[in-house]
């Protein structure tokens, strides 16, 4: 398992065009990749990067514009982006207490070492994930407890 060192609190970050900035206050629960067909979509990359905190450790500057969508689960998922460069900020579950930031539209990207990997039945081929890594094919089977877990050993002693 590799370690990583959570940074000095707090983090910020922000869109590509500077209009939205936001600064993450509390300790993050999880770093984690997802693989899904959406992810993929909405970053036109391999696999979206999310930081997942409580929402009341986000604070926001500027104005986001959110589209929802109903996820496999049933539940209504919001993405909240920047409606001048459309660099998707934010998402997670409509009414939860928790929000997963894009992580990479954090200002330093150096320390993140992912906890775990969802949705791996539909990853890209090009991807190889370690066989030591925790994966699943669709989303975690134990709400995430198993990464959450793996995560915080991994930035002990930050």
């Amino acid at each position: 398992m590799r370690k990583t060192r959570l940074p000095p609190l707090p983090l910020e970050g922000g869109c590509q065009c500077g209009k939205v900035r936001y600064r993450i206050t509390g300790r993050p629960l999880v770093f984690y990749l997802c693989h899904c067909s959406e992810c993929q979509r909405h970053t036109s990359s391999a696999f979206g990067e999310s930081l997942r905190l409580r929402r009341t450790d986000l604070e926001m500057d500027g104005e986001l514009k959110c589209t929802t969508r109903m996820a496999d689960s049933g539940k209504r998922r919001e993405g909240w982006f920047c409606p001048e460069c459309g660099v998707r900020i934010v998402h997670g579950s409509a009414g939860s207490e928790w929000a997963n930031v894009k992580a990479g539209t954090l200002d330093d990207t150096s320390w993140l070492v992912p906890a775990g990997h969802i949705w791996t039945a539909s990853k890209q081929p090009l991807l190889e994930i370690g066989e030591d890594e925790l994966q699943w094919p669709g989303q975690s089977d134990d709400a995430d407890a198993a990464m959450i877990e793996r995560w915080e050993a991994m930035i002990a002693g930050s």
